[in-house]
């Protein structure tokens, strides 16, 4: 994948904003446990930033999804993963089916003010019994006039406590677990919707993260995403991007790991040499940043083949098993070579090491990630 002048121009303005207006804070943020999603929403959306493959009749750019992934690449720089992941919702989760399905009334709602930046997106899939394996979600929604009455709740819903709307998949029918489900927009101000004290989490402390409650909670049905029965289907579509996402989002902070180790290591000494000029330190991290770029290509190739039609279901589920298994691997490296001070709660590395071990679970576990896989390679059980 051959970057332009353009996909240029976005990493460097993306990267500006990172270093002027969210880096200097993600500190504060982490200890808060939150960060002011409608402030940084609003700086991207003004240059841009969150309609980058989105229709331009709704304020985006309506480029290929090659420039999105130079503007998550960049992403990956952010000091706090919990705030990446938290515009990631927005732009690469939340939105796409509405982009892509959403009627011209829906997306004029919804999806223009959220590429804006007027407007805080969550993506309501997860439930308490029910994470990778969605299939399994037992929230409804019931037909009752021009209206769904819903009623469940869900769990671990990214930027929940900020949100305008949620993104939310539902039971709309009685039929097989594929067939019955439907993507829903529901604001997060209609009666019925509540919300749990924000999360309790090891890692992204600066994303709010809450349980949302849904009770009696009546939407129109025009608030539907594309055809009913069709969400598991939209919802499938919509992990593809996610899982790209995971990977590409991915590079730049496992990268900036390494940078911090290496400048440590150059500088502490152990019995009287820095601990870098062992050569057991300098190979591991050489062989960590050869298999960061080997993600990176990876995920490139990928993206090649998305923008060329062809399904990517096996090398982003490929891309995001190996970003979440190379986060755990080079965090806990990088973090034995600071030794003591690696195990200080503010040290850059132990943040991505906690902030890190998500990527093995969400969007789909590593075991989901490789079942895919063995069904994509013929080598799943034939009853699955």
């Amino acid at each position: 994948m051959l970057f332009t002048d353009e996909h240029r121009s976005i990493a460097d303005t993306t990267r500006k904003i990172i270093d002027k207006e969210i880096n200097p804070h993600c500190a504060e943020w982490e200890e808060a446990g939150i960060f002011p999603a409608r402030e940084v929403f609003k700086k991207l959306g003004d240059a841009g930033l969150l309609g980058i493959t989105k229709p331009q009749e709704y304020g985006g750019m309506a480029l290929d999804y090659s420039y999105q992934i130079a503007f998550i690449e960049e992403l990956g720089g952010i000091d706090s993963g919990g705030v990446s992941m938290g515009i990631g919702v927005q732009t690469d989760m939340a939105t796409p089916a509405l982009a892509k399905h959403g009627s011209d009334s829906l997306r004029a709602e919804f999806l223009a003010p959220a590429i804006s930046g007027d407007l805080v997106c969550s993506i309501a899939v997860s439930e308490p019994g029910a994470g990778s394996d969605v299939a399994s979600i037992k929230t409804t929604a019931r037909k009752d006039g021009d209206d769904y009455v819903i009623n469940g709740s869900k769990m671990w819903i990214t930027n929940s406590t900020q949100a305008d709307i949620l993104c939310l998949l539902a039971n709309t029918g009685d039929g097989p677990a594929h067939k019955n489900k439907s993507l829903i927009i529901v604001p997060t101000d209609t009666p019925g919707v509540s919300f749990s004290e924000r999360l309790n989490k090891l890692g992204m402390r600066s994303s709010d993260t809450a349980q949302v409650f849904l009770d009696d909670v009546r939407v129109p049905q025009a608030n539907r995403i594309g055809l009913e029965g069709f969400g598991f289907m939209y919802q499938m579509e919509q992990f593809q991007e996610e899982r790209l996402y995971a990977a590409a989002g991915n590079l730049k902070s496992l990268e900036k790991c390494i940078a911090h180790t290496i400048a440590y290591t150059r500088d502490r000494k152990v019995f009287d040499k820095p601990v870098l000029d062992n050569q057991v330190v300098r190979f591991r991290l050489a062989e960590l940043q050869t298999e960061i770029e080997a993600l990176r290509a990876l995920t490139y190739s990928a993206t090649e083949d998305y923008l060329s039609g062809i399904d990517v279901t096996t090398k982003a589920s490929m891309a995001k098993l190996k970003a979440g298994r190379l986060s755990r691997e080079v965090a806990d490296a990088c973090l034995q070579y600071f030794g003591g001070m690696g195990y200080m709660w503010d040290n850059p590395v132990a943040r991505a090491y906690r902030d890190g071990r998500l990527a093995s679970i969400g969007g789909g576990a590593d075991e989901v990630m490789l079942e895919i896989i063995c069904k994509k390679m013929g080598t799943a059980p034939l009853n699955n």
